[in-house]
């Protein structure tokens, strides 16, 4: 990509658009002035997307469409006239009884699904994947005094061994990706956040939401599961993916993460800063030792980014979001 468009005028494709983190980079994206058509299940669905149409700008270039990862050619009237075409839908986290079937199938083929649609119009002239930084780090056989990069791939040996759905859908479904992209000529970059953290748009709280809220209740299981991690403020994972379309230098991978803590790190910052919140300070250890681990995000650093969320910023601004729809008390409640 030689030249990037202007972004006014420029139409915008965001898949799965009500959701926690696409919500966000709508918004964003509209205050730059773009022409954002994004893509929902049920357009009609006030309680999914009435919160998209409160952004600014929304009336004014906004455009809602249905489109289902799972429906072939679902895609190609969405992405029909559009510049870059920005794919963060996902399947549900949670398995109920068969991983392939509600996890692994429909992230490998709603991503080909989607990339299918790109590839039909010549009018797209990058993509961009929101893949996950579980893509890099689920892997035992690193030195961990040297940051995780974007060479690093997670281990579908582990994933499966361990039966962690989340990170081997992406591994997977990235994987078909670049494979796509590269047998079609297909312009793509992806980006792969951390622990996405930070205020909520759609009423109805994300799975991640969903976990911060319940280690603010005191709740410890699910964040024993993640032993460490790293984190990253919405508004900079939404920055980053518009840096990364516009920026004619992208290219490959990019890790974006802000933070890298244990769990009980994370609790002493949160329990100090929210003494009449619940916050556990012990966590059971469910996988036994963890190897420690840092990543190297130099790559986007050196396209001219910096990260402006801090730890203490980016869980000032989800609990100020999670009380305001009345999810916590206030404080002193």
């Amino acid at each position: 990509m030689d030249e990037m468009e202007a972004m006014n005028g420029t139409t915008v494709c965001v898949t799965g658009a009500s959701g926690f983190f696409a919500s966000w980079l709508v918004m964003r994206l509209l205050q730059k002035g773009y022409n954002v058509r994004g893509t929902v299940r049920d357009p009609g669905n006030e309680e999914k997307v009435g919160h998209l149409w409160k952004l600014p700008g929304a009336k004014e270039r906004l455009q809602l469409v249905k489109a289902d990862l799972l429906i072939d050619g679902s895609f190609d009237d969405a992405v029909n006239g559009c510049q870059g075409v920005f794919h963060t839908a996902s399947p549900v986290v949670t398995v109920k009884s068969d991983p392939k079937t509600e996890i692994l199938d429909p992230a490998i083929a709603g991503t080909l699904n989607v990339l299918r649609s790109c590839k039909k119009n010549e009018s797209v002239k990058r993509v961009i994947l929101t893949s996950s930084s579980s893509a890099v780090r689920v892997r035992t056989d690193f030195d961990p005094s040297v940051p995780l990069n974007e060479s690093s791939w997670g281990s579908v040996e582990l994933c499966e061994r361990l039966q962690l759905w989340y990170p081997l859908a992406k591994i997977l479904a990235e994987n078909a990706a670049w494979d796509f992209a590269e047998k079609n000529n297909l312009d793509m970059v992806v980006v792969l956040p951390t622990f996405i953290i930070g205020p909520s748009l759609p009423p109805d709280l994300s799975s991640t939401a969903s976990d911060v809220l319940g280690l603010l209740k005191g709740e410890t299981k699910r964040f024993a599961m993640h032993g460490r991690m790293g984190y990253v403020h919405i508004d900079d994972v939404a920055r980053c993916h518009i840096l990364v379309y516009e920026e004619a230098r992208a290219k490959g991978r990019y890790i974006c993460s802000s933070d890298v803590l244990d769990n009980s790190e994370l609790a002493q910052i949160l329990a100090q800063r929210y003494p009449h919140l619940n916050i556990p300070t012990r966590f059971e250890n469910i996988w036994g030792t963890r190897h420690p681990y840092t990543y190297d995000t130099s790559k986007l650093k050196n396209l001219g980014f910096e990260f402006k969320g801090t730890i203490d910023k980016m869980f000032d601004d989800c609990i100020a979001s999670l009380i305001d729809q009345a999810y916590l008390p206030k404080q002193g409640k």
